[in-house]
């Protein structure tokens, strides 16, 4: 078994398990730590008795050589079929050994940085806002009426297709989205973002290395029946494929990556006003940024990640507030993770603030499962021919999720008229200025 395959190493388990254990608190959850640690000693224990056994059988099978009589040669022969047997055992042990390590290794999540704060959803920190909310002249309507004003999405006859979450974006509402694509896309391209259109499926090995539950109750993702193939909740989960036993020169990173890929996500139970309309739904297109750093550079990477995202907000010119996530509320690769939440008039009675885009510094949780590694320029390791290998860090971010980032629109910039204005910065792209008239 490679260590290295684990979300954390379970080598670092005894030795840092007080600071595992205050990590596992602060995220308010409950893992049995202890029988990691007692299931990775058994793994140890056993790979040395099966190496053992190994070494007895290979000078058994030396001493064949010499010149025996019969007797002894019978003897040596049933000698040679036990230590076989107890080879063949020993391998049996330690693979069940280690089927139990991977599982008491499953639950455990990534570190939490230190200045993240503590408790659970409603507990994030605001760091900063841009904008104020609008003050209407006039009732405003929310992006439902808005839409059916003006014809821009059917609802019902996505039910009738495809079931309910799913929907049918009509007339201008789809060359907003193109509009919504391309801006983003412009921004990282000029930002010097590698550019894909990813694949919508991935094996669901992929998915569990990028610290996604492909399979169970909780989950989120959809799996295509009788196939090892899953609906990609994200496209950074077919980014992150990419670097899957990747081994980096120095010299390339950062890896600066941005993809376009349908979402998938079953949403279970997400339902009531708040998550009416657009807001959560079953499929959407999205612009996923990725990057994969050296470690000491993550950090900086996810500040740079997060003001790319306020940078096109800003271009939207919706008001919007950057919150520092709660250390319950992460996710387990996350060690430190950023939301901007748009203000959305449909929200609550007088409106309210909506997540439309997050991102996340992951350090090396996803990359030890994917093997993700890069090679340091000098200090040669002995024997080696090159640098010493290290597992990058990897980050992710939202450029735009297209539904959210309609709303936020369609809400913000309603007009007394009943017109929609459309922000200069997607005029280019979308060939209008206002929706109605």
């Amino acid at each position: 078994m490679c260590f290295s395959a684990f979300v954390l190493d379970p080598r670092i388990l005894a030795e840092r398990r007080d600071e595992v254990a205050e990590s596992c608190r602060r995220r308010r959850m409950r893992v049995d730590l202890d029988a990691a640690i007692g299931a990775y000693e058994q793994v140890a224990r056993l790979r040395g008795a099966l190496d053992e056994t190994n070494r007895l059988r290979n000078e058994h099978q030396k001493s064949a050589q010499k010149k025996m009589e019969p007797a002894e040669r019978e003897a040596h022969t049933a000698e040679g079929r036990r230590l076989k047997d107890g080879v063949a055992a020993r391998e049996a042990e330690l693979a069940a050994a280690e089927t139990a390590l991977r599982g008491a290794m499953t639950g455990i999540p990534n570190f939490v940085h230190p200045d993240v704060p503590e408790g659970g959803e409603d507990d994030s920190r605001e760091i900063r806002r841009h904008g104020e909310p609008p003050r209407f002249a006039f009732q405003p309507l929310d992006h439902l009426q808005l839409a059916e004003k003006h014809d821009l999405l059917d609802f019902e006859s996505g039910t009738r297709v495809a079931g309910a979450k799913f929907y049918y974006l009509k007339n201008e509402a789809v060359l907003l989205e193109l509009a919504l694509q391309r801006l983003a896309v412009e921004m990282l391209r000029a930002d010097g973002f590698e550019l894909y259109a990813t694949p919508d499926l991935a094996k669901a090995e992929i998915v569990d290395h990028l610290g996604y539950n492909p399979r169970g109750e909780e989950t989120q993702i959809y799996s295509i029946a009788d196939t090892d193939l899953c609906l990609v909740g994200t496209a950074e989960i077919t980014l992150g494929g990419l670097f899957l036993d990747a081994v980096l020169a120095e010299r390339e990173l950062p890896r600066k990556l941005a993809g376009i890929s349908h979402c998938f996500r079953t949403e279970a139970g997400s339902y009531g006003r708040e998550s009416k309309g657009l807001y959560r739904v079953h499929q959407f297109t999205k612009v996923e940024m990725f990057a994969v750093t050296r470690p000491e550079d993550s950090a900086a990477m996810l500040e740079h990640l997060v003001g790319i995202e306020e940078r096109f907000f800003q271009a939207l010119d919706v008001p919007y507030r950057v919150l520092d996530i709660a250390a319950g509320d992460l996710g387990a690769p996350a060690y430190r993770k950023y939301d901007i939440e748009a203000w959305m008039v449909g929200r609550g009675e007088a409106g309210g603030w909506g997540e439309v885009t997050s991102a996340s510094n992951c350090t090396d949780y996803q990359a030890r499962r994917l093997g993700a590694r890069f090679r340091r320029e000098g200090a040669k390791a002995p024997g080696s021919k090159g640098g010493k290998t290290e597992f990058v860090h990897m980050l992710n971010g939202t450029a735009v999720a297209i539904t959210r980032a309609l709303i936020a629109v369609l809400e913000n910039h309603q007009q007394a008229d009943g017109s929609i204005a459309i922000p200069k910065a997607l005029q280019p792209y979308c060939g209008f200025d206002r929706i109605g008239r």
